[in-house]
């Protein structure tokens, strides 16, 4: 299915050093808004049912040996009907030498050709995995981003409950900083995110009273990463004395984000919390939890075995 956002061919030709063998008219401005590619062996028997021309075109070593075994009259008839169709770009792998059959139709329907010395099933997986990257659903959130301990926080909340700050703190405590006020967030896999700066305020962070200032610079580069995963949500709001946090840690709350479920905590506001050390306490916790051990089911386990034994 396209995806309503889409990546000029040229990129993904420099990212993995394609060399042109012919290049289009439109070649700059060209763009690919599929994420799936294809194998033309079907196609380039004569089956053009389901075929989908947006896709990368690429040809491995079976399809070169099949074609190999045509006369050159049958290699242009397929190429000609291959290339008719308006394809993105048609990729030879194995370093491959373009038949002449191919070359002659790329000029007459003016169609991009390139080679990759690569071997197909590695080119298949790199190729889609950027694909996958550049075309991925995305969204922007209001909020602060930042590694801690390995694990990637989101820090939402309302404007001025300390975000910037706690994360400033995290910072001087040997943490990274990813992304200040505006988070973009990108869905690369069924339950992978990936958050990073817009490009204009890259480790750039806000600091009310202080105005703007450059983490790389201040702090080096082992302050900042340009993207992290999004392992654990934290919603920062104002103590709020009516309201019932938890104390134990039994109820899992989540988040969903593109469609992923991540999991969340509600971290109480108020002043005298050493904020930076609670979340660090958080990161370190939801690392546990996916490696399969909960502190608070644990106790709760020991505590219901205390009863059943007449302990307590």
């Amino acid at each position: 299915m396209p995806s309503k956002y889409s990546v000029k061919l040229k990129t993904i030709v420099a990212e993995h050093d394609l060399k042109p063998l012919h290049t289009s008219a439109d070649y700059d401005t060209r763009v690919l808004t599929v994420a799936d590619v294809n194998r033309p062996a079907l196609q380039l028997a004569g089956f053009y049912n389901y075929f989908d021309p947006k896709r990368l075109q690429i040809i491995g070593r079976v399809e070169s040996t099949y074609l190999e075994l045509k006369t050159e009259a049958e290699r242009r008839v397929s190429f000609e009907e291959l290339m008719k169709y308006d394809i993105s770009a048609l990729v030879l792998c194995h370093g491959a030498a373009a038949f002449p059959e191919c070359l002659e139709m790329a000029e007459k329907y003016d169609r991009n050709v390139f080679t990759t010395s690569e071997d197909t099933s590695d080119f298949l997986a790199d190729v889609i995995s950027s694909l996958h990257t550049h075309l991925a659903p995305r969204t922007t959130v209001h909020g602060v981003l930042v590694e801690v301990h390995g694990e990637g926080v989101l820090l939402t909340g309302d404007s001025g409950i300390g975000k910037s700050e706690t994360a400033l703190e995290l910072i001087k405590r040997g943490h990274r900083l990813i992304a200040d006020d505006a988070v973009d967030i990108r869905r690369v896999g069924k339950d992978s995110l990936i958050g990073s700066a817009p490009e204009l305020i890259r480790y750039y962070m806000e600091l009310r009273g202080i105005g703007v200032v450059d983490v790389r610079h201040l702090y080096g580069v082992g302050s900042v990463k340009p993207e992290s995963a999004i392992d654990l949500v934290v919603n920062m709001e104002i103590w709020d004395d009516q309201k019932a946090y938890d104390r134990l840690g039994l109820t899992n709350e989540t988040q969903d984000i593109l469609g992923v479920t991540v999991p969340s905590v509600t971290i109480p506001v108020r002043p005298g919390r050493n904020l930076a050390v609670i979340l660090e306490l958080a990161a370190m916790n939801n690392r546990q939890k996916k490696m399969g051990y909960n502190a608070a089911e644990t106790l709760t386990a020991n505590h219901d075995y205390a009863i059943d034994e007449g302990i307590l």
